[in-house]
């Protein structure tokens, strides 16, 4: 008989995780899967094109209905998870539903990050995390609206050029003293920025909102230095944070995340946790493909295998804003490490290589990100790359005789 196995999240990690144990252990769990949104499994990476209509719904749906039916995996969506019995093996849901597992894989990803400002409450004020923010959106700036941005990271970069792309006029607001300071060096961020300002976004760095201003709705942004942004429109994109609520209320170990070992097991070895959620050897990954390499560990573990997780190198490929951007390894040089650069403003191409010891130790690529694979398998491998270090700026194809 196979063992239940329950997987609490119905996002990116959960459909992942359920995909690999359709292969590794096919017919060895029940799986059960339940999510909070009353909808199927889709792609939050891209709800930014979706805002911008570049897409429709359907092209954001990760697997079909039939996938899941096919794999003999229930479907639990629209309920959420209210509490985690471990002396009884069981969780409860919001309709008071008692369902029972062998194994509990927590895959509740990570909610919005607020500000503790003035006025958050007032309508208008929102996060960028689902489909039903999309529609909110839309329904504001298709009419032209003034919309503020509160974050120059990832997520709110994206909202802004989806944003932009619908008909709103559109501002963000950075801490920062650049755009993506995590993932970007400052002359990358410039070039961004100027990309972005050439697509008809306001970009505002080293500023914070002191308060949201509003009556009925908000209308504008108060920031510290006294000055006044009208707004119809304000999306807070600022960071996410892991949602634990559920292992706290179990007694589970949490610090960030949710504690979880190189097996992704968390302090009870029948629940484990994965994606935005969790947390391993001090890190908490906010990123697609970490949590894409936890599922295919823990669906080897489960299957009765020993692989285990080490951790993942984090590497941003994507567009912002319409620009393609990639960074992966070190964004800065140490103390002894070598700089290779390739300029070219014109084209708004910035391609930027940190040497350390004979070895790519990271890279910053903006306008131009051929060869983003290539070279995120050299920082993976740590192999010498002295021979071609002339021609590694110019891509895999320049770099002839390189290992595979």
């Amino acid at each position: 008989m196979a063992e239940p196995l329950i997987i609490v999240g119905n996002g990116m990690a959960a459909t992942r995780l359920a995909d690999e144990l359709s292969r590794q252990a096919l017919g060895r769990y029940a799986v059960a899967v339940i999510g909070d949104e009353p909808r199927l499994a889709y792609n939050r990476v891209l709800l930014s094109p979706l805002l911008a209509g570049e897409i429709g719904e359907p092209e954001i749906e990760l697997k079909p209905a039939a996938w899941w039916q096919a794999r003999g995996v229930s479907m639990v969506y629209g309920k959420p998870v209210t509490g985690i019995d471990r002396a009884a093996k069981s969780v409860t849901l919001a309709d008071g539903l008692v369902l029972p597992y062998g194994k509990l894989v927590l895959a509740t990803g990570s909610r919005p990050l607020m500000p503790p400002v003035p006025g958050l409450e007032l309508p208008g004020v929102a996060s960028f995390r689902d489909v039903a923010d999309v529609a909110l959106f839309r329904s504001v700036a298709a009419t032209g609206a003034r919309v503020v941005v509160i974050g120059g990271g990832l997520l709110g970069l994206e909202a802004a050029y989806g944003l932009a792309r619908i008909g709103g006029n559109v501002t963000v607001l950075h801490l920062a003293d650049r755009l993506m300071e995590r993932q970007l060096d400052r002359e990358g961020a410039g070039l961004l920025a100027g990309e972005i300002a050439a697509r008809g976004i306001d970009i505002r760095l080293n500023c914070t909102a002191e308060r949201f201003v509003g009556k009925e709705r908000v209308e504008a942004v108060e920031l510290t230095d006294g000055s006044v942004i009208p707004a119809d429109l304000v999306v807070v994109a600022i960071g996410v944070r892991p949602r634990v609520d559920l292992a706290v209320a179990a007694g589970l170990d949490v610090n960030r995340g949710i504690d979880v070992d190189d097996g992704l097991a968390s302090s009870d070895p029948c629940i484990f946790a994965i994606g935005e959620c969790a947390e391993h050897r001090g890190l908490v990954y906010g990123l697609v493909e970490p949590a894409y390499e936890q599922a295919r560990v823990l669906a080897a573990r489960l299957a009765g295998a020993s692989d285990r997780y080490s951790g993942s190198l984090l590497a941003t490929n994507l567009k912002v804003s319409g620009v393609s951007v990639f960074s992966a390894g070190a964004v800065e040089p140490g103390e002894d490490d070598e700089v290779l650069l390739l300029r070219d403003p014109a084209a708004g191409i910035y391609r930027k290589f940190v040497l350390r010891a004979g070895r790519l130790a990271g890279c910053v690529l903006v306008g131009d990100t051929s060869g983003a694979l290539f070279y995120l398998g050299l920082i993976r491998s740590g192999q010498d790359i002295s021979a071609i270090r002339a021609d590694l700026p110019f891509g895999e194809g320049y770099c002839i005789g390189m290992a595979a």
